[in-house]
């Protein structure tokens, strides 16, 4: 992570309205320089409008945004230090690898020579070395995203934006390239503005996130912080799995009815009756249903009163037959009180 305090991104009370819906509303925002930070939300959550009016392919309609303290609010997108790679890759078929990279060069009128060493350049960048004369129809899925990448980078922008670049990618190929562009970005040190929805993603790749809700902003933080301690019951839910108790249920197991929320890996279950460790919660329940996910295997116990709660469990020693043999079964849960983490509600 940058260790930079400067803002290479400053976004203060930007709002962007169509008609009567507000797709950003009201955003202030620092995205520090040099730093690999994630839009993460849902579908129709302002992520991908806030990136556009980064790009300068959208204006804002109330607010300003600047770019390394300069006001870019109104200038056409070939006049901000920024490039974009997009999930479609938007490659030219008709050209080689070499010749998409090196294109943004050639409208720049770079001599050729400059061109080829360059895009060589970019070609080890992104692990293709010996690469530059084949044509997009020849790579895989991976190696396009790749070249996209290294035509994005060749023009060395301020600041890199990427609009969901891993979703048409298979899960492992896609596990594979968000150690790979974090490593990358890491080397070249430019700024990194990620959108996506995928809260593992953002989880892996970032220094920090910016939850999106409803045009708004839920919460900035970095990846432990923004899991271990939610700032709202959206945050809990959408970034991981997590159990929110309020009300009566809270009450019966903390004393107070304010909602708190427990992430499913840090209870236990134990069989019903057994003795309560001091500084832990307990409820009992059975287990009403069990999905067996090779490497942990995840628990919905509905509690006495009806209430239900996810527990995830590593499979250790078990096997599909002993899991699975679970339901059914009457437990008690067990967590350490200090794992219980207050959730305020939000208006």
């Amino acid at each position: 992570m940058s260790n930079s305090t400067f803002p290479a991104i400053r976004f203060s009370d930007v709002s962007r309205y169509f008609g009567d819906v507000k797709a950003v509303d009201n955003v202030s925002l620092d995205i520090l320089a040099g730093e690999f930070f994630t839009l993460l939300g849902p579908s129709g959550s302002g992520k991908t409008t806030c990136l556009r009016l980064i790009a300068g392919f959208d204006q804002p309609t109330s607010g300003s945004i600047q770019l390394h303290a300069q006001e870019v609010t109104g200038l056409p997108p070939y006049e901000r230090d920024v490039n974009t790679v997009f999930q479609d890759y938007a490659l030219f078929p008709h050209m080689t690898v070499e010749e998409n990279i090196a294109y943004g060069l050639m409208i720049r009128k770079v001599p050729r020579p400059e061109r080829q060493k360059r895009a060589a350049e970019m070609l080890e960048l992104v692990r293709m070395p010996g690469m530059e004369r084949r044509r997009p129809s020849q790579l895989s899925g991976g190696q396009r995203q790749r070249v996209a990448l290294a035509r994005a980078l060749i023009n060395r922008p301020r600041v890199l934006l990427l609009d969901e670049p891993l979703g048409a990618l298979d899960l492992k190929l896609r596990q594979q390239m968000q150690v790979e562009l974090k490593a990358i970005q890491q080397q070249v040190g430019i700024t990194f503005i990620y959108v996506t929805h995928d809260q593992e993603e953002a989880l892996t790749m970032s220094d920090r996130i910016a939850v999106f809700n409803q045009g708004r902003v839920e919460q900035v933080g970095t990846p432990a912080e923004l899991y271990e301690h939610p700032a709202s019951p959206f945050v809990a839910g959408f970034v991981g799995v997590s159990n929110l108790i309020s009300g009566a249920l809270a009450a019966a197991i903390t004393g107070s009815r304010e909602t708190f929320s427990i992430r499913p890996e840090k209870i236990r279950i134990q069989p019903s009756g057994s003795a309560i460790p001091e500084g832990f919660c307990s409820v009992e329940g059975h287990i009403r249903d069990v999905i067996y996910l090779g490497m942990h295997t995840r628990y919905l116990v509905e509690l006495d009163g009806g209430h239900d709660l996810t527990v995830v469990e590593q499979n250790l020693d078990t096997t599909s037959m002993d899991v699975l043999a679970a339901r059914g079964r009457r437990v008690r849960l067990v967590w350490n009180r200090s794992h219980n983490r207050p959730i305020a509600a939000r208006d």
